[in-house]
């Protein structure tokens, strides 16, 4: 997906593979990766490329209307999809960087 120093901590980034949208979030030394897809509305996250994080950088925020979800699991915490969790993509780190497992699709 990228390497890792692609991705610092307290940073986001937005991925587009085999027409899945992506985020992913590098938060306490570790990598979260999970559809870029707000479970209220259906619709991407990101304020602009790459910004997906509140201002204090220790949450994901839905541009559209405010959602806070927590950045180690995707639950939502705030907001109209309270309780509900966004969708977690598979992932690690290693030498050649960071990868991610997409779900297979039917």
């Amino acid at each position: 997906m990228c390497k890792g120093h692609d991705l610092n901590e307290g940073q986001s980034r937005g991925f587009d593979r085999d027409g899945l949208q992506l985020l992913a979030v590098r938060h306490a030394g570790q990598v979260h990766v999970y559809q870029n897809r707000c479970p209220h509305r259906g619709v991407p996250l990101e304020w602009h490329p790459d910004q997906f994080l509140d201002a204090s950088a220790s949450l994901i925020e839905c541009a559209t209307h405010g959602a806070l979800f927590l950045i180690e699991s995707g639950e939502c915490i705030a907001g109209p999809c309270e309780g509900k969790f966004l969708s977690a993509i598979t992932c690690g780190e290693d030498a050649q960087g960071v990868w991610i497992n997409l779900p297979a699709r039917g």
